[in-house]
């Protein structure tokens, strides 16, 4: 160790570390007793030296074998990154890491491990960094006569301006460029690259591209493309920072373009001067002016209320074009949606019961229902039946009312209130029909009970005794179908 603490200067950003680096592992000297001053890098070759490469340097030449410390890819590459961390210890952080690594603690490469937390986390943050500084720079013309022809003024987080530069530098060719920010430029004269530690002014690098022309175009074709209905503030300030938008021509309209939009252009969708562009007049005759839409031919195509959207299909009657009988339930179950045909669930087996106590052919009758689609609501996995409301009924009173005028039946079965009301009108109480036959203009008609009353009555009896009604309520109706009298 050594009596005096030395003085490490680092102002040539990592490869200089790296020299001092080796020199101190190979005196032995532990973290704690050297003092690293850090000094703004000047130069963009630090991004490119592995640890692991004995470096041309006579401290490096003259260490022996087995002090040399060879490090893997991952931790290489996490102290170049890191080395671009602004921070008052990185060098002696960044030695720390290397001594520890020396010294045989693989664990310091772990994000487990304090320092191994610490240096991914720098590591991370530059790398956000270089992302930034590529996304965020943003190049201003100043003319062909006077070089460089860009100027852009940029205030990186970390030092990641030589990285910045080498990537403009590759991508922009023999256009001359120079990036200033508060620790230093670079310099682009279209063949190479210049890097200086000397603060730029940003006041006269501004003033510098006043005359931009193309400017103008850009800020105009960025406020044409924005959309206040599609305003997302959480989003755009994730994604482009607030700390940047002074160092982007654009910057400067944003606030006034989110302002806008909370003012009222995001109801309406579109930017205030979109609006008050003149229109251009086209001669068109009235009735092509009017939206067209199809008028439905099907009931497939029904959009007479809201039940479609949530419906798999329409379900339409099914049975012989000669039946005698129609019979009415209220609407599509989960299972009849599937299948697209009715009364095949549960409640259809409560009416295949009845049918067979009352001696009456499923196939010989016309079976349909007053609302053609499914009305549920979610109860975990399951679609459970929801009661269509009235205006749902008289909605498909269209498709109900041609089915009866295709078929004209000798009787009408309702099975349930709504089935009743469809027919007879909403002031219709199946209290006060059940059971009886109603006579109409033509034909009659029979109410009882819907199937899936006896499905939810609480006993046997009960259950027993609504299907023994439905039953004795078809026999009235093939009755009736078969001799015409009550």
């Amino acid at each position: 160790m050594p009596t005096v603490t030395p003085e490490l200067v680092v102002d040539g950003g990592y490869p200089q570390w790296r020299r001092l680096a080796l020199q101190s592992l190979s005196h032995h000297w532990p973290p704690e007793s050297l003092n690293w001053v850090s000094r703004l890098p000047s130069a963009p070759a630090a991004l490119q030296l592995p640890l692991d490469t004995p470096a041309e340097t006579a401290g490096s030449a003259a260490m022996p074998a087995s002090v040399r410390p060879r490090i893997s890819r991952d931790l290489a590459a996490l102290l170049q990154d890191a080395a671009l961390f602004r921070s008052a210890d990185r060098w002696a952080f960044l030695y720390k890491v290397l001594w520890r690594w020396q010294q045989g603690d693989r664990s310091v490469a772990s994000p487990a491990d304090q320092d191994g937390a610490r240096l991914a986390a720098m590591a991370k943050a530059v790398r956000r960094a270089k992302h930034d500084m590529i996304a965020y720079v943003r190049f201003r013309s100043r003319g062909a006569a006077s070089p460089p022809e860009y100027l852009a003024w940029y205030e990186p987080e970390h030092d990641v301006l030589p990285y910045a530069a080498g990537h403009f530098a590759d991508r922009m060719g023999k256009s001359t460029w120079c990036i200033g920010t508060p620790q230093g430029a670079a310099l682009w004269d279209g063949q190479a690259l210049r890097l200086t530690d000397t603060p730029a002014d940003a006041a006269a690098w501004q003033a510098d591209t006043r005359d931009d022309a193309i400017e103008p175009l850009w800020l105009t074709y960025y406020q044409s493309i924005f959309n206040p209905a599609r305003l997302n503030t959480t989003a755009l300030e994730q994604r482009m920072p607030v700390r940047f938008w002074k160092g982007l021509p654009e910057g400067e309209l944003i606030p006034q373009m989110i302002a806008d939009a909370r003012n009222g252009a995001q109801r309406t969708g579109q930017a205030s001067g979109v609006g008050i562009m003149a229109g251009k007049p086209i001669a068109v005759e009235a009735h092509i002016a009017q939206p067209q839409r199809p008028v439905p031919t099907s009931l497939d195509q029904c959009r007479r209320c809201e039940l479609w959207r949530d419906a798999t299909q329409a379900v339409p009657g099914s049975g012989p074009a000669s039946a005698r009988i129609v019979v009415i339930g209220e609407q599509p179950g989960d299972h009849e949606d599937l299948a697209g045909l009715p009364f095949i669930g549960p409640a259809g087996q409560v009416l295949d019961e009845a049918l067979r106590r009352a001696g009456v052919a499923r196939d010989s009758l016309y079976l349909t229902n007053a609302v053609k689609h499914f009305k549920w609501e979610p109860r975990g996995k399951r679609r459970l039946h929801k009661t269509p409301a009235q205006r749902e009924v008289e909605a498909c009173a269209h498709w109900l009312d041609a089915e009866l005028a295709r078929l004209r039946p000798a009787v009408i079965v309702t099975l349930g209130a709504t089935a009743l009301r469809a027919v007879l009108g909403k002031d219709a109480a199946l209290k006060d029909h059940l059971g009886q036959a109603i006579p109409l203009e033509q034909g009659w008609l029979v109410a009882t009970w819907h199937p899936s009353y006896a499905l939810r009555s609480g006993d046997a009896s009960a259950h027993e005794a609504c299907v023994r009604d439905i039953a004795h309520a078809l026999g009235r109706a093939a009755s009736l179908a078969r001799d015409g009298g009550a």
